[in-house]
């Protein structure tokens, strides 16, 4: 293991892709889930960017954390802004469309296509709502596999997803240890702490009380529970930022209001403001329903529970080589628990590099344009490239 500050600076990023087109696959084959319930049907939207090589041996899957989707790289034709990862993914750019073909699907339980919540129940001619299966992070990457199957891929170069996606980058290489040659983990941990647990419990609670909740089923209500969403949204927005970020960035600068003797105008900090405009922008386009499955898998995952709680065991039975990234301003996913992984990986003689990257950042670090994290994921993405030729 090695924690390593590096200094050196990252060239302007190469243009984004062009249009890019989501698609929509209907899977008629049952899916089993975790939960012991039967999805009889589903849709998965996904996104592709890159060719596809003559022996199928280039594919790369990225895996969205919480509160992403499907569309992380390029412009819809209507987009103001591109997928939220268009930094690293493209021609030229850390992980290269000029080499790779690259897939990201919406997860199942989303709200963005996939089947989820928000859609009908083709059983009852009702919204979903709270009746929706509970889901857990395998089968999501059970999901996955039935799309890697139906694209003809039968390994991937690598599997790539930060916080709640390095836990599914985790779990295929559990589930499927042949299925990939790379497991690429960034700012994750093989569980959840007490802390985040809580945080979740809290963001539930906001949810679950808003009068127009209904129990789940708002949409039958034509009611959504958007003020419950918007508390839920502040809170976890709040825990992926760094103290040091919120200081450089809002410090106690006031949006409206004055501190000044008689002046009886209320007083709003920036960062108030901020946190308002980011729940308000979440909650008018991300169901709350969604919402709560997402965290319920994120709370669920434990890596090494179906090997009574010893991660090298788990880790001994993954053919995958890691890559295992965390950030020192993290307080979120700490450095810590990638370490613990790591120590895993290297006690059950797995392959596995490590960089612990010097970032004021926090834990959305991952989804920023950070030269060092660039630099060190371009060289690593270099060998799977190698590997691919």
């Amino acid at each position: 293991m090695r924690d390593n500050s590096m200094s050196n600076t990252h060239d302007s990023p190469p243009k984004s892709l062009d249009i890019i087109q989501p698609i929509k696959q209907h899977f008629d084959e049952p899916l089993t889930l975790a939960c012991g319930e039967v999805l009889t049907e589903f849709d998965l939207v996904y996104e592709t960017y890159g060719t596809l090589n003559a022996d199928r041996s280039n594919g790369i899957l990225i895996c969205h954390a919480l509160s992403g989707n499907h569309h992380a790289a390029g412009y819809h034709i209507d987009d103001n802004r591109p997928g939220w990862w268009d930094t690293y993914i493209g021609p030229g750019k850390v992980i290269d469309t000029n080499h790779f073909f690259i897939v990201c699907a919406n997860n199942i339980g989303g709200c963005s296509g996939s089947t989820g919540p928000a859609n009908i129940n083709p059983e009852t001619g009702q919204y979903w709502g709270s009746h929706f299966p509970s889901l857990r992070v395998r089968d999501w990457v059970s999901a996955q596999k039935r799309l890697m199957e139906f694209l003809h891929i039968e390994q991937w170069a690598a599997v790539i997803g930060g916080s709640l996606g390095g836990m599914q980058a985790m779990r295929w290489a559990l589930q499927y240890p042949d299925a990939l040659r790379h497991a690429i983990v960034i700012a994750s941990a093989m569980r959840l702490s007490a802390q985040n647990l809580a945080f979740n419990m809290i963001a539930r609670h906001a949810i679950t009380t808003d009068p127009h909740f209904y129990q789940g089923h708002y949409l039958q209500h034509n009611q959504f529970p958007r003020h419950g969403l918007s508390i839920a949204r502040m809170l976890g927005h709040l825990t992926y930022l760094s103290d040091d970020l919120m200081g450089d960035k809002f410090g106690r600068e006031l949006r409206t209001g004055s501190f000044a003797l008689g002046i009886k105008k209320a007083v709003e900090f920036q960062v108030e403001s901020y946190l308002k405009h980011q729940a308000a922008a979440f909650s008018s386009h991300f169901d709350a329903n969604t919402y709560l499955l997402m965290m319920q898998a994120l709370d669920y995952f434990d890596f090494s529970r179906d090997f009574n709680n010893d991660a090298i065991a788990a880790f001994a039975h993954t053919r995958a080589e890691f890559f295992v990234v965390s950030f020192t301003s993290d307080w979120r996913f700490a450095p810590e628990r990638s370490q613990e992984m790591v120590t895993a990986l290297i006690n059950a003689q797995r392959p596995v590099s490590y960089i612990n990257i010097h970032a004021r950042q926090g834990h959305d670090t991952f989804l920023l344009p950070i030269p060092d994290f660039m630099q060190v994921f371009s060289a690593y993405m270099l060998r799977v490239t190698d590997e691919c030729r």
